[in-house]
């Protein structure tokens, strides 16, 4: 361990290849709080993506919602997300999904417009926690 690093700090991976290419994790967990990486809609389970916008913002959620579940939390406990589209035209299309999963959590919000790292990705989606004191004491 680094010198001064905190010993609550836990790293989650989602066997993406791209984590071990690229050198980072999918989640980090410090003390009570959750960082989860941009997350695509990529299905690491099939190793395929779909061409469709709304199916991939549905994958980027489970996606998410699979890191924070390894790290003892749920989208409940997210408080920031941000959205990225290469497309900002196309981000009032993916705004059912979003209320599906965030309508009652209601996160503090950006999007921004930007190329992702492969053309077939339509969003990548990166959020942060801040679990229960309780989920975190039983991690």
């Amino acid at each position: 361990m680094r010198q001064g690093q905190d010993m609550t700090r836990r790293l989650i991976g989602s066997g993406s290849t791209f984590e071990e290419q690229i050198g980072y994790s999918r989640a980090v967990v410090d003390g009570e709080w959750v960082f989860v990486s941009g997350t695509t809609g990529f299905n690491y389970a099939a190793m395929s993506i779909s061409d469709n916008l709304l199916e991939q913002t549905e994958q980027c959620f489970r996606n998410i919602s699979a890191a924070l579940d390894s790290a003892g939390a749920t989208l409940r406990d997210v408080v920031r997300v941000l959205y990225i589209l290469p497309d900002g035209a196309e981000f009032p299309l993916c705004w059912p999904v979003l209320r599906k999963y965030f309508g009652d959590v209601r996160p503090a919000a950006t999007m921004i417009c930007a190329g992702l790292a492969d053309p077939r990705m339509k969003i990548e989606i990166q959020v942060t926690a801040r679990r229960t004191a309780a989920a975190a004491a039983s991690r």
